[in-house]
């Protein structure tokens, strides 16, 4: 077909990452302009060069004639056919039916790039089952059984997603910062008990306090276990994100003997730790009892040596 004729696909996930941040359809030749700047479409303009045509057809929905599927290769022809019009007017295409369900595209790309050459970032892939989710009202359930993953792992990627969309932040680059954001558990217990945590980090993100994806687990997670008064110093206007740490390692955070200590006696606090043992089988409490005398007796010789 005239590769003139062709449209880019807005929806495509790569597409939409790139130029869709404010969620408004750009025109055509905005996306080609955007398109054709990237690296991997300058390669991709080699590749075909060099190969003398595309060796996967595009594939393209009859009547609007969108391209579903070789964005990126059609802004390669667009490129190679400014020099030379004749040899790159046309293009390869798979012709699929005009009225085609949403849902059978979507589940067309998620084959060729979550199952097949996995060539998207998270990000993108992301962006797909958030779409699918969200706007074509499919399940977790069904998409992961329809793309063979697990739920937990659909689940988790669109959680990141949404974190992202509801933050303002479409930068691919920075999909890592939040992913080790929301996957901490001891981030996860600072922000639900500050509701201006993840406020913080994110403005944090972005203004490039935290410049490394590592930060977020060697400097956010270590805020976050220091407790309400590193959370504190975190929060607070005045402060830096190295400040809250320093205060966080002066509490022991990166002492693990400490840190295991806290940890038990936490467990001993509980009520739910009393219930459990009442409840427990006569072997397996006398057990428990063994243990918790054996400790004590060694506690009792530790803090006779440091009294």
């Amino acid at each position: 077909m005239p590769q003139q004729d062709l449209r880019f696909f807005p929806e495509n996930p790569r597409i939409y990452s790139i130029i869709r941040a404010d969620e408004v359809i750009p025109p055509q030749s905005e996306i080609e302009a955007r398109l054709t700047k990237l690296d991997h479409v300058k390669q991709l303009v080699q590749s075909i060069r060099a190969t003398g045509g595309l060796t996967d057809p595009l594939i393209v929905r009859d009547g609007d004639l969108m391209v579903l599927e070789g964005n990126s290769r059609l802004a390669a022809y667009r490129l190679l056919a400014k020099p030379n019009p004749i040899k790159w007017g046309t293009v390869k295409v798979m012709l699929l039916p005009a009225d085609i369900s949403d849902n059978l595209v979507f589940a067309l790309l998620g084959q060729y790039h979550i199952i097949g050459r996995q060539d998207w970032q998270p990000y993108e892939q992301a962006g797909y089952l958030y779409r699918r989710v969200e706007n074509q009202k499919s399940s977790e359930t069904a998409v992961a059984s329809e793309l063979g993953l697990t739920r937990v792992k659909v689940r988790n990627l669109i959680a990141v997603y949404r974190f992202m969309v509801e933050h303002k932040d479409n930068n691919v680059d920075r999909w890592s910062y939040y992913e080790e954001y929301l996957k901490s558990r001891p981030i996860k217990k600072a922000r639900s008990d500050h509701p201006k945590f993840d406020e913080r980090f994110v403005g944090a993100v972005k203004s490039g306090e935290i410049s490394l994806a590592i930060e977020v687990r060697d400097k956010v997670a270590k805020v976050a276990r220091g407790g309400d008064r590193s959370i504190r110093i975190f929060l607070s206007e005045t402060n830096t994100l190295d400040r809250a740490v320093l205060s966080a390692v002066d509490r022991g955070v990166d002492n693990e003997l400490l840190t295991q200590f806290k940890r038990f006696r936490r467990v001993i606090n509980e009520r739910k730790m009393l219930n459990d043992l009442e409840a427990m089988q006569p072997e397996q409490l006398d057990k428990c009892l063994f243990e918790l005398k054996k400790i004590d007796q060694r506690l009792s010789t530790v803090l006779r040596k440091f009294d």
